[in-house]
């Protein structure tokens, strides 16, 4: 069986790391899941997710200039479907966003997720545009009142 980029096998889980886990695949080679391709969801610890001799799906995303294999869990599988109304960009819930942000959008429900390429590009340059007129906005107030001094 020839090992190719996009290629999906069944392996078995040989050894753990903190970095990600060595998956044994047939005709006796050997290759590395990293910690990022083990899981959809953040990854902390390795074991929480794999056990060794565990047997596991995995798809070859990589074979480097010294013929080592690498490997993803997670994208042989069907990504987890995503919730309604999550853009996934600019949200009030987004992980390290600012608090009471919501991209622009105060107090008004969340447009209707674009479609096409164009209409995303027409949203995004919408909201640039609002947001540096409120930026001038702010500092042509600034200016005015460091002028009074």
């Amino acid at each position: 069986m020839e090992f190719g980029v996009g290629t999906i096998v069944e392996g078995k889980v040989t050894g753990i790391t903190k970095f990600g886990a060595f998956v044994s695949l047939p005709e006796g080679k050997s290759g590395l899941v990293h910690i990022s391709e083990i899981a959809y969801s953040y990854v902390n610890d390795v074991k929480d997710h794999l056990k060794e001799g565990q047997e596991v799906k995995v798809k070859v995303i990589g074979i480097d200039e010294n013929g080592r294999i690498n490997l993803s869990i997670k994208k042989a599988m069907d990504p987890p479907p995503r919730p309604a109304g999550h853009g996934g960009h600019g949200g009030q819930g987004r992980p390290g966003g600012r608090p009471g942000f919501n991209g622009g959008f105060r107090g008004k429900p969340a447009p209707a997720e674009p479609t096409t390429f164009e209409d995303r590009l027409k949203q995004f340059m919408a909201s640039s545009d609002s947001k540096l007129s409120e930026l001038r906005q702010a500092e042509r107030r600034s200016s005015r009142r460091g002028g009074r001094k």
